[in-house]
């Protein structure tokens, strides 16, 4: 399970790597124009729309980067069988459809069918179309049917069994949704209390998409609390309104950032420039304007329990800032620059508290994060299991590698040449795959397999981790490598 978790959690590096761009483009825009959301400013609106047609669609991007992840190929035909998952279900749940399928009006129809188009309905099409992927995309029907053999069946399959699960969610989904607004709705009488349980099961919620259910009672209208309305719009009490928002601010200005700050340097030595990348952009992302999925997605399936540390770190920031009752309120997330925005508004309460407690919140975070990763060897950015191995320094091999001097494809192509005669051959490779730095390869025989040949094309190591299953250390430019195998083992 923890494997499984782990291999989803590199899967959405693909689509988590384009959040940052998309949350800073709408956070300076809104920012531009925090009163028409760029209604009054055209450069504001240009941002704003550039940076929502990405944040807007986060599903999809998670349904397709799953689909490809998963797979053994990452081919094409799996991300298409992600997407016509996810619009099957999509479509099939809407709450127009959902009101004719339970032959009622659309007034009676559940929210939660307003809701269906959420990360978990991304996530699970895609899990559920790498798993036919692989299942079904070497199969062969009848010539009459041959059009429709191999890869061409999975999205076919896809929708089908997307069909299903929808049966199942109409009747399942409802009652996930409702039973959430339900306990959001009794643990808003139990105060600071409540406040903290709503910012645990907030982020705990996070990778389904249910926590829409939870925002929905706290933030507005839903059961009377109205929390962001009632801030922005001077209509409550000072201490009390704004409580569901205050204590965001210190985790997503402080906690956050200082967690991808320990994040980076417990990540192995030769794969900290690449975690930097990543963890920077989604730290300045969480900090400058609220947006986390960046930042959590990057690490809540490659180490779950810390990301549970993390909802209850969350759960105890919007506890103490209730207690003491520090306000801030955002329209769009508890960035700085809603910070700011909020900052003299009627009913904001000592908010410069929040920063002090946000230095506060950031220490905990920095020094927990990095004693548990060290201490439970937690697989966080840049320290997962298939770069623990040296790679190749550089993007050149030497001729006495090689056998003759060459660059580019050529280079690589001679490379795999080798890897591929070492492998034994289409005889003997059932499939090929690669990671950050290596080769994932099944073999039919791994006696037929030599280790030297492997290494005379120039790799730092072979590494056999199961019967079938055997990986070869190339570094870097794994993916150059792993094209021309492929590339050759298609030729055969």
């Amino acid at each position: 399970m923890m494997k499984y978790l782990q291999n989803l959690g590199k899967s959405l590096m693909l689509p988590v790597a384009v959040l940052p761009a998309a949350a800073i483009l709408m956070g300076i825009g809104y920012a531009i124009d925090s009163d028409g959301w760029g209604s009054e400013n055209v450069f504001a609106a240009f941002l704003i729309s550039g940076g929502s047609a990405i944040l807007d669609f986060i599903p999809i991007l998670f349904a397709v980067g799953v689909a490809i992840g998963m797979t053994r190929d990452k081919d094409g035909p799996a991300a298409l069988s992600g997407l016509v998952g996810y619009l099957v279900i999509t479509t099939v749940l809407s709450s127009e459809n959902a009101a004719n399928l339970l032959q009622i009006s659309s007034d009676a129809v559940n929210p939660a069918f307003g809701a269906i188009q959420n990360v978990f309905i991304g996530i699970l099409s895609g899990g559920i179309a790498a798993a036919l992927y692989n299942r079904f995309s070497n199969v062969k029907l009848p010539d009459a049917l041959a059009f429709f053999s191999g890869k061409r069946l999975v999205p076919i399959l896809t929708a089908a069994a997307m069909l299903a699960v929808s049966v199942v969610m109409l009747f399942v989904w409802p009652v996930l949704y409702s039973g959430l607004v339900s306990f959001g709705t009794f643990i808003s009488d139990l105060g600071a209390l409540g406040a903290g349980l709503y910012g645990f099961f907030n982020r705990l919620l996070i990778p389904t998409g249910l926590h829409h259910a939870l925002n929905n009672v706290f933030w507005f209208d839903l059961a009377g609390i109205n929390d962001i309305g009632n801030f922005w719009s001077g209509n409550g009490e000072k201490g009390i309104t704004g409580m569901y928002q205050a204590g965001f601010f210190p985790i997503m200005m402080f906690g956050l950032p200082a967690a991808a700050l320990a994040m980076y340097h417990t990540a192995l030595t030769k794969r900290k420039k690449q975690a930097a990348s990543l963890l920077m952009a989604t730290a300045f992302a969480s900090f400058l304007t609220g947006v986390t999925e960046p930042i959590e997605f990057a690490f809540m399936f490659l180490a779950p329990a810390l990301y549970v540390v993390h909802a209850a770190l969350t759960g105890i920031s919007l506890a103490v800032a209730a207690m003491f009752g520090w306000t801030a309120g955002f329209s769009f997330s508890a960035g700085l620059i809603d910070f700011i925005l909020s900052f003299q508004l009627p009913l904001a309460n000592q908010p410069y508290m929040l920063l002090i407690q946000g230095l506060v919140i950031a220490v905990i975070y920095y020094f927990l994060f990095r004693f548990l990763i060290v201490k439970f060897n937690m697989k966080t950015p840049g320290r997962e299991d298939d770069d623990v191995e040296e790679v190749l320094i550089g993007n050149t091999v030497n001729s006495s590698e090689t056998g003759t001097s060459t660059t580019g494809k050529d280079r690589f192509a001679m490379m795999a040449e080798k890897i591929y005669d070492g492998l034994g051959g289409a005889s003997n490779i059932r499939s090929i795959d690669n990671c950050a730095t290596r080769l994932r390869l099944e073999v039919n025989d791994m006696d037929a397999v030599d280790q030297n040949k492997i290494k005379t094309a120039g790799v730092p190591g072979v590494n056999v981790v199961g019967k079938h299953s055997i990986q070869v250390i190339v570094g870097t430019q794994v993916q150059f490598v792993a094209d021309e195998v492929k590339k050759l083992h298609d030729e055969k």
